[in-house]
């Protein structure tokens, strides 16, 4: 094995982990990725000997299999980007540190906040601006939402289940099974709010960027902004959710201009790689600190920089998805 530190990314096949392993691209470690599919583009990005094909996120093995994983490779630090993957993972903290694998990901408490809208709009509603909320559930009014209003469903990501609702007769087809919330329609511009935090809950950065264009919950055309109204804003839910890693706060403007919380992916984002070229490597520094590198007490400087985003091709040998699909079968029985 390698004498340099050994880092494993899980969902290599998105955006959060493409944009890690190309933040790492250079530096001092030796990168390893996982991911479910064996066509995931990250994988392609690493040498064969480096690609690990892994359980589902809400499979019971997920734990096991990668505590397995970390021993056989001399893995030091497990980042993992997939929402499924982090509370199993941060539930399991001792046992990667007791076989020595650092683990970057919030704390157990931050994710129960974060993966559940609703706690995170109870958690900040006295100290920031939060839309007005409703849960569908059994005592749900659906003459309480004004119109327009937003459904959108209590836990997920990626702009998934969620829709712009103009009619009563909408609201009041919802299923009431208190899996979905309808939110006040914020009409103002969206920005995405990354945030590096220390182990210690001091926040060392936060840039703002403002997202430009936004295709499958991800900002393809964006740009980084100063702005000390979002700064403020970042830091105090950061602080309010007690973070200790890598986070994104995505908030909208209501019709008069104040920013509102939308939610916290409390994981790294898919659009990093403004973050990263903008000056704050916000992986490059989280993953440093696992390794004993400590973090700046910042604010670290960022510069206002815009980006869009294109396809890039690889090409390899066939012999490569082969093998992968072959042990993505494996993995599936």
């Amino acid at each position: 094995m390698s004498s340099e530190p050994r880092v494993l990314v899980t969902g290599v096949g998105g955006p959060s982990g493409v944009s890690i392993l190309r933040a790492m691209a250079g530096q001092p470690v030796a990168m390893l990725g996982g991911d479910i599919d064996p066509y995931a583009a990250g994988l392609y990005l690493l040498d064969p000997d480096r690609r690990h094909i892994l359980p589902r996120g809400e499979d019971p093995r997920l734990v096991t299999t990668l505590l397995d994983l970390c021993r056989a490779e001399d893995v030091d630090v497990l980042v993992p980007t997939v929402d499924s993957e982090l509370l199993p993972l941060a539930r399991a903290r001792d046992e990667l540190a007791a076989a020595g694998v650092a683990l970057v990901a919030a704390s157990v408490a931050t994710l129960e906040t974060c993966l559940d809208k609703w706690r995170l709009a109870e958690r900040c509603r006295e100290a920031v601006r939060v839309p007005a909320t409703w849960v569908v559930d059994d005592a749900f009014d659906p003459a309480a939402p004004p119109l327009p209003a937003i459904v959108k469903p209590r836990s997920g990501s990626g702009s998934r289940g969620i829709a712009l609702l103009e009619r009563r007769a909408e609201v009041e087809a919802l299923e009431r099974d208190g899996s979905l919330l309808v939110q006040e329609h914020l009409p103002g511009p969206e920005h995405s709010l990354d945030v590096l935090a220390r182990a210690d809950g001091h926040v060392a950065a936060v840039v703002p960027r403002e997202r430009l264009k936004v295709d499958s919950g991800i900002a393809v055309t964006g740009r980084t902004k100063h702005d000390p109204r979002l700064d403020a804003f970042a830091r105090e839910v950061a602080r309010l959710i007690g973070l200790t890693t890598v986070a994104n706060v995505q908030v909208k403007e209501d019709a008069s201009g104040e920013p509102a919380l939308l939610e916290v992916n409390a994981r790294f984002p898919g659009t990093m790689p403004l973050t990263v070229a903008s000056g704050v490597d916000m992986p490059r520094l989280a993953i440093g600190e696992a390794l004993g590198e400590p973090i700046p007490d910042g604010p670290i400087a960022f510069r206002d920089i815009a980006m869009v985003r294109y396809f890039e091709e690889r090409f390899f040998s066939f012999g490569d998805i082969e093998e992968l699909r072959a042990r993505a079968a494996r993995i599936a029985v």
